[in-house]
């Protein structure tokens, strides 16, 4: 290897690391603010119920929700032509750095409330942009022929990153009575701390991002357009589509359903564990770490068996085996089974989740991925409420945790049948398709 390919090749994987670290950082919102412990302290210890508090943050991520549809794919589209994913990948970071870092001026007192829901779904919005950015730029540290391998190290970097970060939290200042810089649970103080930690993680993980990942190039429409003119464009483009590419708007509607079935399995893991399973508080996080090193490890291996016999099958077979499982926990209603068939799930959704990305990544035309990874947001939005609707309907219907898990079940068979028809990607060249057997 000559010594240009040598510096070369190291750039590329300085680059890869970097993307991926970005991810790793972000989970600190994702994982400790939005999931396990911000707002968590809003509904229990500012609002001035738990029941008021919880109704309240679901409006407030119902409306960032319904703006994230609205705008995520003029975002995407904007930053394609001007060539400037990074420049706003890095602004909406910063802006959710900076909700979170005001996330300590929330007390524990229901006059506060109001301030810790805007900065929540604040940071929801600013989040959910930098992620279609993120997104897109993985098609900038891949080729066609690593997409797979790149894309699931970076999603199991977030998850080894949340992991990391919600230990940091756990053993650094929520549990210690006196926790570090000497914060106590007096005022929240120890809450209030974690969001400035997180913001601070975050803003020191994002930074090799901005030094080693090159910007793309403008897609070739630089014209700057009121927002008007670019909800125009796009419509065009979806059109377009509907004309040309209707296999990128099928695997857009298909993967929204799947995703969202995706994200119910996590959401509801912890309280199906306590309700069905017997699970105690204690069980329930040993439980939540075992599930994310399943999650990371899953999604390395995984994004190895995306390149090798693309990403499509990674997502039937995921699928499947994810709906096997599934029906074993429900059938077998013991804690063991639990273990093994919640393992098992937790560590196939980062693969399919990875492959769903490459998947769209493998079929944008080249200049356009902003814009895609914004639609694949909105459609995701789009039916985010099918997950848990499945999930409380069953449990209305019947009575039971139990049927809960089978609504969302079939919310993962609906999407597993919905993507079958969808071709999958073109095989890069130098990649062959597996022997046959004889």
């Amino acid at each position: 290897m000559s010594p240009l390919s040598s510096r070369l090749k190291h750039a590329n994987r300085r680059a890869r690391v970097a993307w991926a670290f970005w991810d790793w950082g972000s989970q600190s919102f994702n994982s400790i603010i939005l999931t396990f412990v911000f707002t968590v302290y809003l509904t229990e210890a500012v609002a001035a119920d738990a029941d008021t508090g919880s109704r309240d943050l679901g409006i407030a991520l119902t409306v960032a929700g319904a703006i994230v549809a609205v705008l995520a794919p003029v975002t995407g589209q904007r930053s394609d032509a001007s060539g400037r994913r990074k420049l706003w990948l890095g602004v909406h970071s910063a802006l959710v750095i900076g909700c979170m870092a005001a996330m300590f001026f929330v007390r524990p007192d229901p006059s506060y409330l109001l301030l810790g829901l805007v900065l929540v779904g604040l940071a929801s919005i600013f989040s959910e942009f930098a992620g279609v950015n993120y997104n897109a730029m993985l098609v900038q540290v891949s080729t066609r022929e690593t997409i797979g391998r790149v894309s699931g190290f970076g999603w199991a970097m977030g998850y080894f990153g949340g992991l990391a970060g919600l230990v940091v939290v756990l053993f650094a200042f929520v549990q210690p009575e006196v926790g570090i810089f000497g914060v106590t649970s007096d005022d929240g103080m120890d809450i209030r701390a974690v969001a400035v930690f997180c913001a601070t993680w975050f803003a020191v993980f994002a930074i090799p991002l901005f030094l080693f990942v090159p910007e793309a190039p403008p897609s070739g429409d630089p014209t700057r357009r009121n927002i008007l003119a670019s909800y125009a464009l796009l419509g065009k483009r979806i059109a377009r589509m509907w004309r040309t590419e209707r296999r990128t708007l099928w695997f857009l509607g298909a993967s929204a359903i799947y995703r969202d079935g995706l994200a119910a399995i996590f959401t509801f893991a912890g309280v199906i564990a306590a309700g069905t399973f017997g699970f105690t508080s204690t069980e329930v996080i040993v439980f939540a770490v075992a599930a994310n090193l399943a999650a990371g490890l899953g999604a390395l291996i995984g994004g190895r068996v995306d390149d090798r016999l693309g990403p499509k099958t990674v997502i039937v077979g995921g699928l499947t085996t994810l709906v096997i499982a599934g029906i074993a926990i429900v059938a077998v209603p013991e804690p063991p089974m639990f273990w093994v068939g919640g393992l098992v799930l937790a560590s196939l959704v980062g693969p399919i989740q990875s492959a769903s990305r490459t998947f769209l990544a493998r079929i944008t035309p080249s200049g356009l991925e902003g814009e895609a990874f914004g639609l694949y947001a909105t459609m995701g939005r789009a039916v985010s409420f099918t997950g848990p609707l499945a999930f409380s309907g069953f449990i209305a219907l019947f009575g039971t945790q139990r049927a809960g898990m089978v609504g969302i079940l079939l919310v993962l068979i609906l999407g597993l049948v919905a993507v079958l028809g969808v071709r999958p990607p073109e095989r890069p060249s130098g990649v062959s398709a597996p022997a046959a057997p004889r």
